[in-house]
Formats: C-alpha cells, sequence, structure tokens
C-alpha cells in the first residue's frame, strides 16, 4: 500500500493547480473518498453551509457507457463532515462552475455533478486514472494511484490521533477492524504516539511523587531514621 506523506501531498497539490484535476484531488486528498464516490457526486449531497457531504451515488463507466448505481454497501451509504478548508474551497469552486454554466446559457442545478467536464457531462474514470498517473510522474511520485489518495486521507487521519471508528464511518468501512488491518503499517507508529501522550499525561504527577520522595529521605537522613 502507497501512501504519501503531507510534504508528498503538498507536491502533489502544486502540480496539478494548474490542471482540470486539481479539485477532485484536492477533495479525495481531504475526505478519502473512492474515485467512483466522487464522481458521482452531486451538488445537492453537498451542503456548504452545514460544511457535510453524503455519499448517495457512484459512477462507473462500463463499455463506452456510464452508469449511476447505488453505494455497494450499507456502511458506503454515509454523511461526511468537511474540514473548514475544504468547506471553503468548494464554496468557491461552486461560484466558479456556476459563471461556467452562465456561460453556456444554463445554470447548474443539484443534480449536476460536481467533478464533470466543462459542460457537465461526467468526467471519464480512465482519463482521470491516466491524467493522474501524469500528474503523480511529473511531482515524482511515479506509481502513485489515484486510490492512494484514499489511503494517504486514512493513514494521516490516524497518525494525527483521530479514533480508528470514526476513520472507518468516514471510510465507509464494514467495521472498525477491517480499518486497523487495513492499515496495520500506521499501528506501531500509533502505538509510539501513545506512549509519548501517556508520559505528558504522567510526567507532572511523576515529577511530584519523585520530588517528595527526595524530600523525605533527605528528612530520614537528618533525623537519622
Amino acid at each position: 500500500m502507497k501512501t504519501l506523506t503531507p510534504q508528498e501531498v503538498a507536491r502533489l497539490l502544486s502540480i496539478a493547480k494548474d490542471t482540470a484535476y486539481y479539485s477532485i484531488i484536492y477533495t479525495a486528498v481531504n475526505t478519502g473518498l473512492r474515485q467512483a464516490e466522487l464522481l458521482g457526486l452531486r451538488w445537492r449531497d453537498l451542503d456548504l453551509d452545514l460544511a457535510s457531504l453524503s455519499v448517495s451515488q457512484v459512477l462507473f463507466k462500463r463499455r463506452g457507457i456510464y452508469q449511476f448505481k447505488e453505494p455497494k454497501s450499507e456502511h458506503s451509504w454515509r454523511r461526511l463532515d468537511l474540514s473548514v478548508s475544504l468547506g471553503l474551497f468548494l464554496r468557491q469552486y461552486k461560484s466558479e462552475k456556476e459563471m461556467e454554466r452562465l456561460l453556456l446559457g444554463r445554470t447548474l442545478t443539484g443534480n449536476d455533478l460536481v467533478f464533470s467536464n466543462a459542460d457537465g457531462t461526467p468526467m471519464d474514470p480512465g482519463t482521470l486514472t491516466h491524467n493522474f498517473a501524469r500528474i503523480a510522474r511529473r511531482a515524482g511520485l511515479e506509481g502513485t494511484r489515484f486510490h492512494n489518495l484514499r489511503h494517504t486521507f486514512a493513514s494521516l487521519m490516524l497518525l494525527a490521533g483521530v479514533h480508528p471508528k470514526v476513520v472507518s464511518e468516514m471510510l465507509g468501512h464494514s467495521g472498525v477492524a477491517f480499518t486497523l488491518d487495513t492499515y496495520s503499517h500506521v499501528i506501531p507508529t500509533l502505538q509510539q504516539a501513545a506512549m509519548r501522550r501517556l508520559d505528558e499525561v504522567l510526567e507532572p504527577e511523576l515529577k511530584q511523587s519523585l520530588d517528595v520522595s527526595k524530600n523525605v529521605y533527605k528528612i530520614a537522613r537528618v533525623a537519622n531514621w
């Protein structure tokens, strides 16, 4: 499993900035959504006032035909809260899309896809995959696939101390055990971070305890106990 460091994510986004795929890549890194979930996302699935999105359909392309389907499992149906930065980004992105549609003589509706071609038609999954690979190569990240953005999101969330149960629900996994098994490579780092936090919690009390022990020892020596 390939995951990106925060520095590599920044490099990837810097290269993608001037392409038509920046918005979907940025959203993927910040939500962990699958490619099909992102491509099936409609504006009515976003609540930019409450900074949340709902996953209620996915988009696939089979034998040249686009197919909209329901998420593959009950766990895949989910609602995600957006980070402040992503919420602001999507607000700006929506304004830009509304202007684009006006230039084409139409208005943006709730049923329009969030990530689509300029004319509103679905974005080709194969084209997205191909162009993402090119962007990754230019960023010095040869071999990075679009799906690795999902793995990156999950790993960074776990390393940031987010509870595995929360990460599992955001990813749409069947249970937290599956999440921990999938991202087992992160566990050693989580354990190290947990022990550092334990030190931080106990250190003041332990220091006080040691100071008390030293004082008792000094008193005992003076009193010839």
